[in-house]
């Protein structure tokens, strides 16, 4: 209650401010990796106001004062469908503001469902992390060219040329992740929080994840997975930048292997990314 009741003040605040600001068209998204394909497709031509910025944990995530501020006079929102606090947050944020138009990425892509899930609903369960595959980020960058093109028919041209350059780039992040698996044969690896499912299942990988339904691991999963690095020979285990790394730390020290802080929620999808597939190319040729 204290949290809401602090974010109706904020709003009724901002809401007393001036509201003849100039500046560029804003565009408000809801994490890092989505300002990066809507800077490569609009340019200049379009702000963008990402509401969970890099190195914030979506999980315990409150807007600040300037973020609201934008995104009450932002023209569209680009949404993922599935991230956690967009189900206690998006709904006040279409209230804030109901003309922008609405985006969400979600509905691009064949998502992982949860164990537990409804045929056809969008649950909070569902792998929100399908930008990390180049499959669904060709699939994003798609829906966010037709996005800013409606926001903005008259440089149509411009969008569309910005799109292929883009969709280039994708292209060749996809063909590096398509070497992993080139070689044959097994191709596991170990993960702190499971944010490479789309990654692993576009091409042929397997996800080891340490934390399970966003708890740490038990004396005797941790006993488990211990083994599980052994038997498989992993020498790399990854923990997104946002999260703790003792327990990664702690299969590390019984099996010999090292951890690597991997970052997908930067706002430089194409260095981030290519950066998880080389990490993984690494990870698979110390196996053997």
């Amino acid at each position: 209650m204290k949290r809401i009741a602090g974010f109706l003040i904020l709003v009724l605040v901002i809401s007393c401010g001036r509201h003849n600001e100039t500046g560029n068209k804003i565009i408000s998204v809801s994490i890092g990796p989505f300002k990066y394909f809507l800077k490569e497709i609009a340019g200049d031509n379009f702000e963008v106001n990402v509401m969970v910025p890099p190195g914030s944990n979506p999980h315990i995530y409150e807007p600040y004062p300037d973020q609201i501020n934008k995104l009450r006079k932002s023209v569209g929102y680009v949404s993922n469908g599935y991230l956690g606090f967009e189900m206690t947050w998006l709904d006040r944020f279409y209230e804030i503001n109901r003309n922008m138009k609405k985006l969400s990425l979600g509905n691009t892509i064949e998502p992982i469902a949860p164990e537990h899930n409804h045929d056809g609903d969008h649950s909070e369960g569902a792998d929100p992390h399908y930008w990390v595959s180049p499959v669904c980020a060709m699939k994003m960058a798609s829906a966010v060219r037709d996005f800013i093109i409606d926001l903005d028919p008259l440089n149509r041209d411009q969008y569309t040329d910005n799109f292929n350059i883009l969709a280039g780039k994708i292209l060749k992040v996809d063909s590096l992740a398509r070497e992993l698996t080139a070689s044959g044969g097994k191709k596991a690896f170990m993960i702190y929080h499971p944010n490479l499912a789309y990654l692993a299942r576009d091409y042929g990988l397997e996800e080891i994840a340490v934390e399970n339904d966003g708890k740490e691991p038990s004396p005797s999963r941790l006993k488990e997975l211990i083994d599980v690095a052994k038997a498989d020979k992993l020498k790399i285990i990854m923990v997104q930048r946002e999260y703790d790394t003792r327990n990664a730390r702690a299969i590390a020290g019984e099996t010999g292997s090292r951890v690597v802080v991997i970052d997908p929620l930067s706002d430089d999808w194409y260095s981030s990314t290519t950066g998880i597939i080389e990490t993984l190319k690494e990870s698979f040729a110390e196996n053997f």
